[in-house]
């Protein structure tokens, strides 16, 4: 089972296509830039911006734009999701209440 997972990551990876392995998304070649959004007014003062990221699907990226959420409890911060650089190309790590 792992040698089939292994080939299925390596070949996505030589193909330049994202690779779902888990709830991880690798991707060879990096994001594009972030995008610059006009941010209206919030709902409330209880409410944060979540700024707009690019996410994986299809083997491409897709940007997800950016929204006013309202924290679940008080004393959170909004940690952005990032693609960080791996040995193998591009890992996402989601975005997160901390």
């Amino acid at each position: 089972m792992k040698a089939s997972i292994a080939v299925a990551v390596l070949a996505g990876m030589l193909a330049g296509q994202a690779v779902l392995y888990g709830a991880v998304i690798i991707k060879t070649a990096p994001p594009p830039p972030v995008s610059v959004a006009v941010v209206g007014r919030a709902p409330s003062s209880a409410y944060v911006w979540i700024p707009g990221y690019y996410r994986g699907s299809g083997g491409r990226y897709v940007w997800v734009a950016g929204r006013w959420m309202k924290p679940p409890h008080r004393g959170v911060v909004w940690v952005a999701p990032t693609w960080q650089k791996g040995p193998n190309g591009y890992v996402f790590v989601a975005g997160r209440w901390r």
